[in-house]
């Protein structure tokens, strides 16, 4: 496989391989006690970055929802929290299900139910809502309802 360095997600992918490699010198010769806290640094590097890059997507995703819709504000998308009522209004629900999206569990049930409101007001089906709660097509549903016609 061949990686190009010039660009920006091979340069990521690069560091990333080297924060975690280059303190595993010291392991084997077992005269480094700080050597996992230095691993420690570098997995929270990697887990930062994976963090930032989720947060980004689904940012991207809700904002781009919102301009196809015609939803006024799309840049509440990138504020935590205000990207809840975002949802709502997409979805053309109550502004007071904001409320209740902070409730646990009751959350679960509301996110779906705006989630599959979202899906009808982009022209898909409803079940695209649902989907929302199966792990890992949770990641799908926002990129496909942002950017497939």
């Amino acid at each position: 496989m061949r990686i190009r360095t010039g660009s920006f997600f091979a340069r990521v992918f690069l560091l990333t391989v080297a924060a975690l490699l280059l303190p595993a010198g010291n392991v084997f010769a077992q005269q480094d006690q700080k050597m996992p806290l230095a691993f420690l640094g570098g997995f929270l590097a990697v887990v930062i970055i994976f963090i930032a890059a989720g947060y980004i997507y689904s940012s991207l995703a809700l904002q781009t929802i919102a301009q196809k819709t015609n939803t006024e504000n799309p840049w509440l998308a990138w504020i935590p929290v205000a990207n809840l009522v975002l949802m709502v209004m997409i979805a053309k629900k109550p502004i007071w299900w904001f409320l209740l999206c902070l409730i646990p569990l009751v959350n679960i049930i509301m996110l779906v139910l705006i989630w599959m409101g979202i899906a009808e007001a982009r022209g898909k089906p409803n079940w695209w809502g649902i989907m929302i709660i199966v792990p890992v097509v949770n990641v799908i549903v926002p990129g496909y309802l942002a950017w497939a016609d």
